[in-house]
């Protein structure tokens, strides 16, 4: 599809894995997209040197060294900068895109007002909706019944995840979507001054749909442009990452919320913290237990190599 507009892929990436250059190819494989901004936060050297070689090779990539893990939104504020697209598609390092999918995201932001940031559906790896794509809008009472799983089991209360809803036909108003997958106008992104570089690490992205949605831009979820997100690929601490997510949600509660809902948040947010940390151990734990099946089974075929070399 031919959007006559000039797209710019950025996308931040902190010890991702192998899989980032699945998401490199996926990214310039699309004809579309007229350059890849990889903003590289202290991947290991050998990852540094292969984006380095990737770079030489291809001229749609850019790669650009921070040297350190400043955080999410600030990577992404480093990489819209060195951008040159009409258009900025922010993606995750392990996301997986189909050819002709940013077109469709393009051709929905053309007709929205300034400020205005549309979504992609993000799918995991077997076809499923993933969790976050399309989402309401946060609010202490809504972060509290959705994290506690209430919002499954209460009649008549609306879950702040909606990927459990009805997919709709078209492109629909929706008060957040994902970062994983999100893209909006040069001029939109410097209307809303970029993601806000106090976040580090997760709700970065709920924030600017609030503020898009609060500056009288829209924020549009399409179903239409559907993306694989791989998650779960990056080597840091599951109980860190939790960590940076409930000091984002406080964060937020803080800067958007009235005095009722900050006053609750002394109460609130230190079990909102336990409830994310505790996940985060679960993580780390399920993490751990499947590094040791890992190693078992490869113990296992070593032996049975040794025991058929020997007979």
């Amino acid at each position: 599809m031919e959007t006559g507009a000039r797209i710019s892929a950025v996308m931040v990436s902190y010890r991702t894995g192998p899989v980032l250059f699945d998401s490199i190819r996926s990214v310039l494989a699309d004809p579309a997209i007229a350059e890849l901004v990889v903003v590289n936060h202290d991947n290991p050297t050998n990852v540094t040197v292969r984006l380095d070689t990737l770079s030489t090779a291809e001229p749609r990539l850019n790669v650009i060294h921070t040297g350190a893990n400043l955080g999410f939104g600030r990577g992404c504020n480093i990489g819209a900068s060195a951008a040159s697209g009409d258009y900025v598609l922010f993606l995750n390092p392990d996301t997986l895109i189909a050819r002709g999918a940013a077109s469709l995201l393009v051709e929905t932001a053309k007709p929205l007002p300034a400020g205005s940031i549309v979504g992609a559906r993000i799918l995991n790896p077997d076809g499923s909706e993933q969790r976050g794509g399309r989402r309401g809008e946060l609010t202490l009472a809504s972060a509290l019944l959705s994290f506690s799983g209430l919002a499954r089991m209460l009649p008549g209360v609306r879950d702040f995840h909606r990927e459990r809803e009805a997919l709709p036909a078209g492109p629909v108003p929706t008060p957040t979507v994902s970062g994983a997958a999100m893209l909006m106008s040069r001029e939109s992104f410097r209307l809303l001054g970029g993601f806000d570089e106090r976040y580090f690490l997760h709700v970065e992205d709920i924030d600017i749909c609030e503020r898009a949605r609060r500056a009288g831009g829209e924020v549009v979820f399409d179903p239409r442009a559907a993306f694989v997100h791989l998650g779960s690929t990056s080597s840091a601490n599951p109980v860190l990452v939790e960590w940076h997510k409930a000091s984002g949600l406080r964060l937020f509660f803080r800067t958007f919320s009235g005095p009722g809902a900050r006053a609750a948040l002394l109460v609130a947010g230190p079990l909102l913290t336990l409830a994310l940390l505790g996940r985060g151990v679960l993580l780390r734990t399920a993490m751990r237990l499947g590094q040791m099946r890992w190693r078992l089974r490869a113990r296992m075929r070593l032996s049975q190599r040794r025991r058929n070399a020997g007979n």
